[in-house]
């Protein structure tokens, strides 16, 4: 684990230390991030005492699509936040929801061969403003340091990783039961800004959202903005 005091991003480091060769498996945590983005290019808020760290995951042939690594990111980061006492809820693809508001935020960047996966994660502060609600840690439990909820995630995140290497079923079957459940009233926000209402109708083999129409129809949902109604 690799740490420095600030930086503009972690994910832009590590995309650079991946184009020079950088191996599976290394980690890069910010104390602080100066312009730190989410998905979509949205800014994210980098106070000090909160968790800002990236990895990289190189891709080797007959593994499952690169694009599933968002739901072992999930599920990681999932178990993770329960070994320092607070229970979440995903939503798809890889947020972190405790008691419906935000908790994480989780970014993956593509880079030749290699995905950069970013985890920023509320322990001590939660942003506001952002027009949807947002939580911490600290909140329901006692935070840790940021340094050692990395580690902890690093570890379970490398176990996570080995399992989708054989197969995706038991990350889709562990992001399956911490998800809010089959029918829940969702709407997906599209990359061409036009939205669809549904309900959930869990994932297809490959990870994608299955979204329930009104006229009975199911549509795959490989990406965009989740919302539970």
């Amino acid at each position: 684990m690799r740490t420095v005091a600030e930086t503009g991003s972690t994910n832009q480091d590590m995309a650079g230390l991946a184009r020079s060769g950088a191996s599976e498996g290394l980690w890069l945590r910010a104390e602080r991030q100066n312009a730190g983005k989410g998905r979509q290019g949205r800014a994210w808020v980098s106070p000090v005492g909160n968790l800002y760290v990236s990895t990289l995951v190189r891709v080797r042939p007959g593994e499952p699509s690169p694009a599933t690594l968002a739901l072992v990111a999930a599920v990681a980061l999932e178990e993770t936040v329960a070994v320092f006492g607070v229970q979440a809820m995903l939503k798809w693809p890889n947020d972190l929801l405790v008691n419906g508001a935000k908790l994480s935020g989780i970014l993956l960047e593509r880079v030749d061969d290699a995905v950069i996966l970013g985890f920023g994660v509320n322990l001590a502060h939660c942003p506001i403003g952002l027009g949807q609600p947002a939580t911490s840690l600290n909140v329901y439990a006692p935070a840790p340091e940021a340094e050692v909820f990395a580690e902890a995630l690093a570890e379970i995140f490398a176990r996570w990783l080995s399992r989708w290497r054989d197969g995706i079923a038991p990350v889709r079957d562990r992001w399956l039961a911490r998800a809010h459940p089959i029918g829940t009233a969702l709407t997906a926000r599209l990359a061409d800004g036009t939205s669809l209402d549904g309900l959930f109708g869990g994932l297809d083999k490959d990870g994608a959202l299955m979204l329930r129409l009104a006229d009975g129809t199911v549509r795959a949902i490989h990406a965009g903005d989740v919302f539970l109604l």
